[in-house]
């Protein structure tokens, strides 16, 4: 099967600026209100790439912000992700951070190979992930 180009919504509107210049459409729209039209549109998507860059930017610094907030309440003993969420929960500014977001700095940490993760064992019984920072004898 072949591969299909992706049409984006700013190739369409420059063929129809293009084609729109030649074009008469009679008494209600000209050519120059089409290409008008088009250069209208073109310059929203614009506005609109540049705010999602902007929003993915500040996204991003936030989460590498609470990830060297998590690296810091690591320690070279394994630690359960409860255990690591309710110290995160512990700093100033952090107390609404969720589990979830620690689980997913966590797994950032480890696949930057930062932190290591095993599965340990409770005082219940109950099989957890846990997690350390390497040793010096696993780091490179």
């Amino acid at each position: 099967m072949a591969k299909t180009k992706n049409i984006t919504k700013r190739m369409v509107l420059e063929a129809i600026k293009a084609v729109a210049d030649g074009i008469d459409f009679g008494d209600v729209v000209t050519a120059e209100d089409v290409i008008a039209y088009a250069d209208t549109a073109i310059a929203q998507l614009d506005a609109k790439a540049a705010k999602a860059q902007e929003r993915a930017a500040k996204t991003k610094a936030e989460g590498d912000e609470l990830r060297a907030v998590v690296e810091s309440v690591l320690s070279v003993e394994l630690q359960g992700v409860d255990a690591i969420t309710a110290q995160v929960n512990a700093i100033e500014g952090y107390e609404e951070i969720t589990k979830s977001k620690v689980v997913a700095r966590l797994t950032q940490l480890v696949k930057s190979e930062k932190v290591e993760k095993e599965q340990a064992k409770l005082e219940n019984g109950r099989k957890v992930m846990a997690y350390r920072l390497f040793t010096g004898e696993n780091a490179e």
